[in-house]
């Protein structure tokens, strides 16, 4: 069940979404996520979505070997309905080295549908690397757990 600020807050990213038309090979979402976490939280998130039938990108199984990594991941930010961005200390340490990850938020924040998680660290300590991100309200797995996380993604995504 979704908290009245997370109704507030989630509901322009729910109208951005209905906007958007369907296409036959566009995805519900789009996850960031620091490439350390890729076999931990990254996957148990995208495994939660797509088990809730959300169509996720997700680099690790749509990045096939001997493509350009850049440009496969450009192709499913334009495919991809709504971004997540998986905050964890993993990430921080990411966008602040200026690598992959800080490129694709660069490119989220520059639309209105982009939903951070933050995993593992604090809303504080993310407004301390990303001002812009941490001004966006999202859902923290301090307070919902993963399940729950991706059940309230899962809804705001729903066509």
């Amino acid at each position: 069940m979704y908290t009245p600020a997370e109704v507030r807050a989630l509901s322009p990213v729910r109208d951005n979404v209905e906007k958007r038309e369907p296409l036959p090979d566009r995805r519900d979402v789009f996850l960031c996520h620091a490439w350390d976490d890729r076999g931990g939280a990254a996957k148990e998130l995208h495994d939660l979505l797509e088990s809730r039938g959300v169509r996720v990108w997700f680099s690790e199984k749509d990045v096939v070997l001997g493509t350009s990594l850049l440009r496969e991941i450009d192709k499913g930010l334009a495919k991809s309905r709504v971004g997540i961005v998986l905050v964890t200390p993993a990430l921080l340490r990411r966008v602040q080295a200026e690598g992959i990850a800080e490129k694709e938020l660069s490119a989220l924040l520059a639309r209105d549908l982009l939903v951070p998680i933050v995993h593992g660290t604090t809303y504080e300590a993310l407004r301390d690397v990303s001002p812009l991100l941490g001004s966006r309200s999202g859902l923290s797995t301090a307070e919902n757990s993963m399940v729950d996380v991706a059940v309230k993604l899962a809804e705001l995504v729903a066509p």
